[in-house]
């Protein structure tokens, strides 16, 4: 295979849809999600034969095992992207929508619409589920859009795909709104994130070298976060329960997710309290702990933690403790070491949440809540395309707006400038 050429092919058709899909009406749009989750549901039997296919390759060819927890759908799975799909589709559109209209002096209104990106190019890994999130995203939002997933999941994402098709086609939408790259070759990368003439925004997902590299040889713009090194702050003024079931669950509910805790920041005052009970849970879950000096000084068992720990995603059952002084000094160390992902604390003093909120430099901040909750559908936009914890355009789970711009509009009744 010609792969410049067929790239090219896919960009030309890629823009042409876009500029159908940008006039699409909302009902058009619904349509064709309605009719994606129901052939997603049908198919559900379909899309479990062709995932258990590549799960096995994976397996043989000795992945890690919190790859293949990304790369599994099970039955909940599939059926969570008929919802998240079903759940798009109830959101209001955000294409054409105008605010902060203002008459000026002059008579003229001037403000702002929502309008679609057009073309965006998504580069995943191991998630077929990404598949059916981004092209309802994409869809909902007015784009097109070209899914370039990973060799690992490739019948996944073609099973997948055949279910998106049909339901554009059903709802006489272009089929090419949604293009899956059906080469596992790698210069399919690489022609993409250049394609500037027929792509306008690049979302990677994927492994920190994955969207470092793209971030890096992208000629197009790019919505990305490189890790999630999430932090759990425990102060001393929090209530232990609730600080017991926080921890766990934002470390021990899934290991792979990047909005998975992998520091825990304890203060000094409830150290004691808080930390032999919950090693006791850790530890029955096969966790393994790293801690600073003090900690170890509560938890023999634990592994001298060294500052590589700090900055470490693991994306597994292992957990690294610090146990600081004060709230300052919490905020220091997540602001220094973290990757402005999702940070939480554990309070029950509102004073000391509020500013957690505003002093922690991440693009989502929780107050006694696990950070596994830092998700698109749990934010309820539906489904997300990825988490961005850049500063410019979306910040966060993106969803529909994140899909979207603004240009300016102007109204007027045969003004003329004077």
């Amino acid at each position: 295979m010609d792969i410049q050429a067929y790239m090219q092919q896919i960009g030309r058709q890629a823009r042409a849809a876009s500029r159908q899909m940008a006039k699409a009406d909302t009902g058009a749009k619904n349509r064709a999600l309605q009719a994606i989750a129901a052939a997603i549901e049908r198919d559900a039997d379909k899309l479990l034969a062709a995932n258990a296919e590549d799960v096995a390759v994976a397996k043989t060819e000795g992945l890690e095992s919190s790859f293949i927890d990304r790369l599994t759908l099970t039955a909940k799975t599939v059926a969570t992207m008929a919802e998240g799909l079903r759940q798009i589709a109830t959101l209001p559109d955000p294409v054409g929508d105008m605010t902060d209209l203002k008459f000026r002096p002059t008579g003229i209104q001037v403000g702002k619409m929502r309008v679609p990106l057009g073309v965006i190019g998504i580069i995943y890994e191991a998630r077929p589920n990404v598949t059916a999130d981004a092209a309802g995203l994409c869809l909902k939002a007015g784009n097109a859009t070209i899914l370039r997933g990973g060799k690992e999941a490739i019948r996944s994402n073609q099973a997948i795909a055949a279910c998106v098709r049909e339901g554009l086609a059903a709802a006489g939408l272009p089929e090419t709104a949604v293009q899956v790259v059906e080469t596992t070759d790698r210069a399919a990368v690489g022609a993409l994130i250049t394609m500037n003439e027929y792509v306008d925004v690049i979302v990677p997902r994927g492994g920190k070298s994955l969207i470092a590299r793209i971030a890096q040889d992208a000629r197009v713009p790019v919505i990305k976060h490189l890790d999630g090194v999430c932090h759990v702050y425990i102060d001393d003024e929090a209530d232990p329960e609730k600080a017991i079931r926080i921890a766990d669950n934002a470390k021990t509910h899934r290991y792979a997710p990047c909005n998975t805790m992998e520091t825990l920041l304890v203060n000094e005052n409830v150290a004691d309290l808080i930390l032999p009970p919950l090693a006791e849970i850790y530890r029955a879950k096969g966790v393994e702990l790293r801690g600073c000096e003090q900690t170890r000084a509560i938890l023999a068992d634990a592994i001298p933690a060294t500052d590589e720990d700090w900055v470490t995603e693991y994306c597994a059952p292992i957990l690294s403790i610090k146990i600081v002084a004060d709230m300052d000094v919490a905020i220091e160390h997540i602001n220094t070491y973290g990757s402005h992902h999702t940070d939480a604390i554990i309070t029950e003093n509102y004073t000391k949440a509020r500013r957690f909120l505003r002093e922690v430099d991440s693009s989502s901040v929780m107050v006694n809540a696990s950070t596994r909750f830092a998700d698109g559908f749990e934010y309820g936009l539906g489904a997300e395309i990825g988490i961005s914890t850049d500063k410019i355009h979306a910040r966060g789970p993106v969803g529909l707006e994140g899909l979207t711009s603004q240009k300016w509009v102007v109204l007027g009744d045969g003004h003329i400038r004077v």
